[in-house]
């Protein structure tokens, strides 16, 4: 019996798993809001250990990924485009490309039906087309983060945001403001404008039919999905389908915990052959 924990540290919450043979067993996410990532990693850890009923003998790899290079209790780490991938089609085996909409920056992978990476894109990291980026402008607004997505669907007249720059972006919000546009519109605006830059992002990939599944923090925004969707329509690239899934936030972990599961496998076979 194979028990793993994979550990994805990203610059906006800290997410941990727990796997055994293949199965999930637990699963914890954290918002860092200031706090020590390398202490919410331990948290999670500790957490995932106790509802799992396990002792950290029990454990035979700790993944991790992301910014947790520096975990001091991890057996291995693993780039965070890889977890990603293998975690993306954990979630949905027929998933051909990953849109990780992370609090920082944004990037397309394509892969193929194993998880394998094929080709990638990333924002660079001041574009305005992440999470941090979105949560500002809705605390400016006064909206909640969780109405984002039904507020943008209701939009009739979007005002799309120009600048790539986050900065920019964020006065070209204030300048609708002033001149009195709707927020729902503004909100879509915001959601059709990253949502451009990502598909341009899956382009660069080549990628051309196939299921995208959304991971990160704004995976689960249904205005962003719409958007994107609406995007694809736009640059003519009929063959894609956006999806999300409930645990989307948690495809880098997953992925590192089935690669800490495969690595681990592999160090177990050189070990008995040494021994033979």
């Amino acid at each position: 019996m194979t028990t793993t924990i994979g550990i994805d540290i990203g610059s906006g919450c800290v997410k941990t798993v727990l796997f055994r043979d293949g199965a999930w067993v637990a699963k914890r996410v954290e918002r860092i809001r200031r706090r020590d990532p390398m202490e919410l990693a331990k948290q999670g850890y500790d957490e995932v250990l106790e509802e799992a009923r396990l002792a950290p003998s029990d454990v035979d790899y700790v993944a991790t990924t992301g910014e947790g290079e520096n975990v001091k209790f991890a057996t291995g780490h693993f780039y965070s485009m890889t977890t990603h991938a293998r975690g993306g089609v954990f979630l949905d085996p027929q998933a051909r490309a990953v849109v990780d909409i992370g609090a920082l920056n944004g990037r397309a992978i394509y892969i193929d039906e194993r998880g394998k990476v094929l080709s990638y894109k990333m924002t660079s990291q001041c574009a305005s087309g992440s999470g941090q980026f979105l949560e500002n402008i809705a605390r400016y607004l006064g909206v909640a983060v969780e109405e984002i997505g039904p507020l943008s669907k209701t939009s009739q007249n979007p005002e799309k945001v120009s600048s790539i720059c986050a900065v920019l972006a964020e006065t070209d919000v204030i300048n609708m403001v002033s001149r009195g546009i709707a927020t729902q519109d503004i909100v879509k605006g915001i959601h059709l404008s990253m949502a451009s830059r990502l598909v341009k992002l899956l382009k660069v990939t080549g990628i051309t039919k196939g299921k995208v599944l959304l991971t990160g923090g704004l995976a689960l925004d249904a205005g962003l999905l719409a958007a994107l969707q609406e995007e694809l329509v736009n640059e003519k690239i009929a063959g894609l389908e956006t999806v999300s899934h409930p645990d989307s936030i948690y495809a880098g972990a997953l992925g590192a915990a089935l690669w800490g599961e495969f690595r681990h496998g592999k160090l177990k076979e050189l070990q008995q052959r040494v021994a033979a």
